[in-house]
C-alpha cells in the first residue's frame, strides 16, 4: 500500500523467497521504499518471510508478537531438523500422485517444496515494534489504521484500514470463496462480532488472507458461513456425514470443511458461545 513516499507490506507471506518477490512487487509497483511491514497474526504462512525486512520496521500487535515469541522458536527448529522427514513425505505423495492423479496434490507438493527450500537459511524474525489497541501511519499522499479488535480466528488478528480508498486488510478474520480455517484458538463468537463491526465501516475493497479480493459482501458471508455450520451441526445426529452446503460447495480447500465441522462440535460440547 502506498501512502506517498511511503510503502506499507501487510503480511509477509510462507517463505523468504515468496517475501522476496513481494517486497520487490512492491516497491516497483510504488516506487517508494518499504518502510513498515504489518504481522496481521502469529501464523507462519503470515510471518515466515519476515526476514526480507529485517531492517524495516515491522510491527504486530503485543499479543501476536508473544505468541510469535513462544511458539515459533521450537516449530523452527522441529521443521528446520526434520528436513529429511518432509523430503521423504514429498516423495510418498508425489507416488500417490502416480497412483490417483488427484488433482488437489500437485498444487500441495509444490507448497511443500517450497517450504523445504526454504528451511535452510529460514530463520526467525520477530516484530520490532508493538501496538495493544491501534496505531496509525502517515505518508503525503494518505494515512492508514492499524487495529485488533481482539481475537477471532487467532488469539489476536489485526486489520490495517485505509479510510480515503475505503479499502481494509483483514488478514485471516476474512476468506473469500474459500473454506476459512478454524482452530482450537478460534473464537467463533468474537470473530463473528469483529466481522459486523467491521461492516459497519466504509469500505469498498476487502483484501483477505486467502483467495481473491472482496467487497463487504464477502464479509457478511463469513458470518453466515460460521452461523450455518453452527446450526448444521447442532441440527446433525451424526457430523461424519454432514456435506458442504452447496452454495459453499464451490469453494476452495474443501478439505478444510470437516476441520471446521470438529472445531464447532468441540467448542459447542464445551458449551463455548458461538452465535
Amino acid at each position: 500500500m502506498d501512502l506517498g513516499e511511503k510503502a506499507i507490506v501487510f503480511d509477509t507471506f510462507n517463505t523468504q523467497q515468496a517475501s522476496q518477490d513481494l517486497k520487490h512487487m512492491a516497491e516497483s509497483i510504488t516506487n517508494h521504499p518499504v518502510t513498515w511491514v504489518i504481522n496481521s497474526h502469529w501464523h507462519g504462512d503470515h510471518i515466515r518471510g519476515n526476514q526480507t525486512f529485517e531492517d524495516r520496521i515491522i510491527i504486530s500487535s503485543q499479543a501476536t508478537y508473544k505468541s510469535m515469541k513462544d511458539i515459533h522458536p521450537s516449530r523452527f527448529a522441529a521443521q528446520k531438523n526434520d528436513i529429511d522427514g518432509l523430503t521423504n513425505y514429498i516423495q510418498s505423495l508425489t507416488n500417490q500422485l502416480i497412483q490417483n492423479k488427484d488433482t488437489q496434490l500437485p498444487y500441495q507438493i509444490n507448497f511443500l517444496n517450497e517450504i523445504k527450500n526454504s528451511l535452510p537459511t529460514l530463520k526467525l524474525v520477530l516484530p520490532n515494534q508493538t501496538f495493544i489497541d491501534e496505531i496509525s501511519f502517515h505518508g503525503k499522499k494518505q494515512t492508514a489504521r492499524l487495529f485488533t479488535l481482539g481475537g477471532g480466528h487467532s488469539f489476536c488478528d489485526a486489520m490495517l484500514y485505509i479510510p480515503d480508498e475505503k479499502v481494509i486488510f483483514m488478514g485471516d478474520l476474512l476468506f473469500v470463496n474459500s473454506h476459512p480455517t478454524f482452530f482450537e484458538e478460534s473464537d467463533l463468537g468474537h470473530w463473528t462480532n469483529m466481522l459486523k463491526k467491521v461492516e459497519g465501516m466504509e469500505i469498498d475493497v476487502a483484501v483477505p488472507g486467502h483467495g481473491p479480493v472482496g467487497t463487504k459482501e464477502d464479509i457478511s458471508t463469513i458470518i453466515h458461513y460460521i452461523s450455518d455450520l453452527t446450526a448444521i451441526i447442532k441440527e446433525s445426529n451424526n457430523n461424519e456425514e454432514i456435506e458442504i452446503p452447496p452454495k459453499y460447495k464451490n469453494w476452495s480447500s474443501p478439505e478444510v470443511f470437516l476441520q471446521n465441522i470438529k472445531i464447532v462440535e468441540t467448542l459447542l460440547n464445551k458449551g463455548t458461545p458461538i452465535l
